[in-house]
């Protein structure tokens, strides 16, 4: 009875994950996360069909990456799946990686660079207290190397003459 009782809170604590990370933080903290994420475009790339939506999907959908690339000429990125992403960071990793990382088009590192720390904190609050879902996204795909996804077209543009 007592090894029954014991796999019963053990798959508890499994399933309900996100709810016991979740409890730690601060509420401020997670509301102010969720308002950074919101309205810094996150979504706008990180979770699938956000634009298309009018930016009304449900935050369970949110962060869970994408297999529609951004081809370039520095290949064929993807969105990570910034929830599976978070679960394996602690608070201090992911500043030290939001302050430091250079990551190719279009993700905009240098926006991250420049946030005050307190508002990565609430970032990461929120993301953790969401949970894992969804899959890993494509890998990278080199320059010359054609996609095996759906991608979006990134090409210079030269200004025309008047």
């Amino acid at each position: 009875m007592k090894s029954r009782m014991l796999g019963v809170a053990l798959c508890g604590m499994l399933c309900c994950g996100s709810l016991f990370a979740a409890e730690h933080y601060n509420r401020a903290d997670i509301a102010r996360g969720k308002y950074l994420v919101s309205i810094t475009g996150c979504n706008d790339c990180h979770t699938p069909g956000y634009p298309q939506s009018g930016g009304k999907l449900p935050v369970e959908q949110w962060l869970v990456g994408d297999k529609v690339g951004f081809k370039g000429p520095w290949g064929t990125t993807y969105p990570s799946n910034l929830r599976l992403f978070f679960q394996r960071l602690s608070e201090a990793e992911w500043i030290k990686w939001a302050k430091t990382m250079q990551t190719r088009p279009p993700m905009p590192w240098f926006a991250l660079r420049d946030m005050h720390e307190r508002d990565l904190k609430a970032m990461y609050r929120f993301v953790r207290s969401l949970g894992a879902a969804g899959e890993a996204s494509p890998a990278y795909v080199p320059p010359g190397q054609e996609p095996a996804t759906p991608y979006f077209v990134f090409e210079p543009v030269m200004p025309q003459k008047r």
